[in-house]
């Protein structure tokens, strides 16, 4: 065998090689191909999926506010119902009436010093009355209607199932039960202070934080410390900015850091609380 007939033998087993490797490549190439096809097809599919969890998510919080606010009117308009009854038995009450005992809220009804009288009389039934009183119509109050009432104010009427009932936003329901904690001793835990000057009352952002991780049993630090400003928020909405926030310098431990406070200004103007009628 001639030099030219082994360098065509060479040749010709690097091109069959050469084929062989072209043919490799491109099976692997329409493998990629067949994959790239499958992945894309599989985006599609999850951005179709995606694109319908989205919409239905939408729909289902439209339809969530649309009953909350179906809810809250409903709960308003009960509410109202019961402030006028409320209203009328306190006064019917003053005028010596007897209520039976199913049907008085002693926590509601308005009566001079709160006392009322339970007794049973001759048909088994129990009853509530005032003590006797020379003069009960003589106080010459007026109760304010529910609706004069800031909505801070409203929430903070109701009990804790009420409030469940009325909205499911944790945040308004713990900004009503730090509302109702200034005034009403029931709540067992009142972070507010005494202010100065032109502040009332305030509380501090890290008492505050303390203070929601009494009220729900459980939650982590870092959640608690989310919840403040968002019990802020619905503070400052639900009051119509009657209360406000402002910054404070603190000092501990030799370390000056800057502390939040949710404060009532002095002039704030509170339905029925003194010197905030509006």
């Amino acid at each position: 065998m001639t030099k030219t007939d082994t360098t065509r033998a060479q040749f010709a087993d690097t091109l069959e090689s050469l084929i062989e490797r072209i043919d490799e490549l491109e099976a692997k190439l329409e493998q990629k191909d067949d994959r790239i096809e499958q992945l894309e097809q599989d985006r599609d599919r999850l951005e179709e999926r995606t694109a319908t969890l989205e919409n239905r998510v939408a729909d289902l919080d439209d339809e969530s506010t649309r009953r909350e606010k179906v809810a809250e009117a409903a709960l308003n308009k009960a509410s109202a119902n019961k402030d006028r009854i409320t209203e009328l038995q306190s006064r019917e009450l003053e005028k010596g009436a007897h209520l039976r005992e199913e049907t008085v809220d002693t926590h509601a009804v308005d009566v001079p010093d709160g006392r009322l009288e339970r007794l049973t009389k001759e048909d088994g039934e129990t009853y509530f009355r005032l003590p006797e009183s020379s003069d009960p119509l003589g106080r010459g109050e007026v109760s304010l209607a529910y609706g004069d009432l800031l909505p801070i104010q409203q929430f903070a009427r109701m009990d804790e199932e009420m409030r469940r009932s009325a909205t499911s936003a944790l945040p308004t329901r713990l900004a009503a039960k730090l509302w109702q904690a200034r005034s009403d001793d029931s709540v067992g835990d009142n972070p507010w202070e005494a202010g100065c000057k032109d502040i009332a009352e305030y509380v501090k952002a890290s008492d505050l934080k303390h203070w929601i991780r009494r009220q729900e049993q459980g939650i982590s630090e870092s959640y608690a410390k989310k919840l403040v400003s968002r019990v802020i928020d619905a503070m400052l909405d639900l009051s119509k900015h009657r209360v406000a926030v402002r910054k404070r310098q603190e000092r501990k431990n030799g370390l000056e850091y800057t502390e939040r406070r949710l404060v009532l200004p002095t002039d704030a103007a509170i339905p029925g609380e003194t010197g905030g009628e509006e």
